[in-house]
């Protein structure tokens, strides 16, 4: 018996199990708006440095900025619909 067959095979008076927590978890939305704003930076730094790259648009802490300040916002109305 593999560990995956075995962990499958618990018991119901283990306690409630971690598909219970994530199901019942609402999560902080603090720790949602800092994940959101620290990818929407770093996806916005790899677009403006491609786009750098290839001579469309410099690579500035504005241009940065701007396109990250854009991608948070749609990020979050996309979230709350």
């Amino acid at each position: 018996m593999s560990a995956e067959e075995s962990a499958d095979e618990g018991t119901d008076d283990d306690g409630p199990g971690i598909r219970e927590g994530v199901e019942r978890s609402s999560g902080d939305p603090k720790v949602l708006l800092a994940m959101n704003a620290v990818l929407s930076t770093w996806f916005a730094w790899v677009v403006v440095w491609g786009l750098d790259f290839l001579g469309v648009a410099a690579l500035t802490a504005v241009n940065v900025a701007t396109l990250a300040l854009i991608l948070f916002g749609v990020t979050y109305v996309a979230v709350l619909q």
